[in-house]
């Protein structure tokens, strides 16, 4: 067998390609909030440590989300890392239409009026500092400015199109 069969028939790129191999890619499972003339907020799997110093995230953000309006003009934001017991949460802020601060979201506003999630394992605020066109995306680049690290339990990941928790 050749490297080439084992690697198996190449496809074209397309976006169903990239969603089939991302399927593959388990990633954390974060929820970006807003503060516009009502909060806004969406689950993403895109979140990334870029720099600790300064310390800084990226995320991206469809440009046909009904967050973007507010995530375009945004001056803070609000990254929240997700439990594996808030599968519920991750699927309400990732559903088109839902109202994603309604109970039973439980949550206050945070430094710089941010909306902050309750019960997350982590939190940040963060300063936007860049906002870099990526075909129908934006890149948001932030700078941290606060944040929590303290929260309790084991972290919620998103697999083949499912969140799941982590299996020992």
């Amino acid at each position: 067998m050749t490297a080439t069969q084992a690697l198996g028939t190449p496809a074209l790129a397309t976006p169903e390609l990239l969603r089939s191999v991302f399927r593959r890619h388990a990633a954390g499972v974060a929820v970006i909030t807003a503060r516009g003339t009502r909060p806004v907020g969406f689950t993403a799997t895109s979140l990334t440590s870029v720099a600790a110093e300064p310390p800084l995230v990226s995320f991206g953000v469809g440009t046909g989300s009904s967050s973007w309006p507010v995530m375009a003009e945004a001056e803070h934001v609000g990254v929240h890392i997700l439990g594996e017991h808030q599968k519920e949460l991750a699927g309400t802020f990732a559903r088109s239409g839902a109202d994603r601060f309604a109970p039973p979201t439980s949550w206050r506003a945070g430094p710089e009026g941010v909306p902050l999630l309750d019960g997350v394992l982590a939190w940040m605020v963060c300063r936007v500092v860049a906002r870099v066109p990526a075909g129908d995306h934006r890149l948001v680049l932030a700078e941290v400015v606060a944040g929590d690290p303290d929260g309790a339990g084991r972290p919620l990941i998103h697999h083949q199109g499912r969140f799941n928790g982590l299996r020992d």
